[in-house]
């Protein structure tokens, strides 16, 4: 079934009954998104609440890693939630007013947990890469880059509202987000400038940032073990996958969303079924579920910081002593021996 939408017109979209998927698809994809909301509020309120219980977490570089989280519930909350509900009655049956609201919110904390990332990596980079004397991460350039993401990408969350752009319901109306489908120049120079300051530059400073980083690790294994040290290769190795998990799961949040729009404006005329319009939004969506497993579970003192936490203090994995010497900076980052550089919270 074709379906021709029209985003700057939808009120018919959104008082219309299911008719792309039967009864039964939509109740999948709304269980689908249950599960999904549930693991990501679990997960961004823990981070949250431990991040704020232990002192020894709160450093200048966490700052970002804190952000992530924040925003990735904002996110859970002002979209997947919403979208549980509208996806089990089939519609967006609630108004072209949430419809905006929704597509602005999902839109704006979505690319402020993008560009969390990207000054993340760029500042672990600067940690560990950059000469002595080098300008490092302090609290004060920390908030500053928080400022910076939330202003940067209020523009580009606000711009839709003033006529670049819109946003309305999207693949099997049942989510509301950037009018991907209008067919308007107005529109593709909108995606281009979104294209290029949402993915292109952030994935060139993830690539680079994190590339360096492997870069300085294995150059100095190589010089120690050519003077005859040791050096851990498993380390390496686990440095070399963890990396490795970062960009991929930023590629599979951020990746479908920009196949999608570079293929509505290299061919406006070809047809792109509901489901599939559909799939770029459940791939952004579930980036809060896994972005705190693999930027922060993954790191040894906070998870023994979360395991005391919920199980109140019963189970310490670590003692004070070994918290306060080891998170300066997170794990992967740890492996590379610059102690001048790194600055123990």
């Amino acid at each position: 079934m074709e379906v021709n939408i029209n985003t700057t017109d939808f009120s018919e979209i959104l008082t219309a009954k299911p008719t792309i998927f039967p009864r039964s698809g939509y109740s999948i994809l709304s269980f689908i998104m249950f599960l999904n909301a549930v693991f990501s509020i679990f997960n961004n309120l823990l981070v949250i609440l431990v991040t704020i219980r232990y002192p020894q977490l709160r450093n200048p570089i966490n700052i970002f890693i804190l952000n992530l989280s924040f925003s990735d519930l904002l996110m859970t909350l002002c979209g997947t939630t919403i979208v549980v509900s509208t996806t089990y009655h089939g519609y967006f049956y609630l108004g072209k007013k949430f419809c905006i609201f929704q597509g602005f919110a999902v839109n704006y904390f979505g690319i402020v947990s993008l560009w969390s990332l990207t000054l993340l990596a760029y500042e672990r980079y600067n940690v560990v890469c950059q000469p002595v004397g080098a300008l490092k991460l302090n609290t004060r350039r920390g908030y500053q880059g928080l400022i910076f993401i939330w202003l940067f990408c209020l523009i580009w969350a606000v711009a839709p509202l003033f006529g670049w752009s819109s946003y309305g319901p999207e693949g099997v109306q049942t989510s509301c987000s950037i009018g991907w489908e209008e067919r308007t120049w107005n529109n593709y120079s909108y995606l281009i400038a979104y294209f290029l300051t949402c993915f292109i530059i952030p994935v060139a400073i993830i690539g680079f940032s994190y590339g360096t980083i492997l870069r300085s690790l294995h150059k100095l294994n190589r010089k120690i073990e050519g003077q005859g040290g040791k050096t851990d290769r498993e380390e390496e190795l686990r440095v070399v996958v963890m990396v490795l998990f970062m960009v991929i799961a930023f590629l599979i949040c951020w990746l479908p969303y920009t196949v999608f729009a570079l293929i509505v404006i290299i061919k406006p005329t070809l047809y792109i079924s509901p489901l599939a319009a559909t799939l770029p939004t459940y791939f952004a969506k579930t980036s809060p579920v896994y972005n705190p497993i693999i930027y922060i579970f993954l790191n040894k003192q906070f998870r023994n910081c979360a395991v005391e936490c919920l199980t109140c203090g019963h189970i310490a994995l670590s003692t004070p002593k070994e918290d306060s010497a080891s998170m300066a900076v997170p794990a992967e980052i740890q492996t590379v021996p610059k102690l001048n550089q790194v600055t123990p919270a």
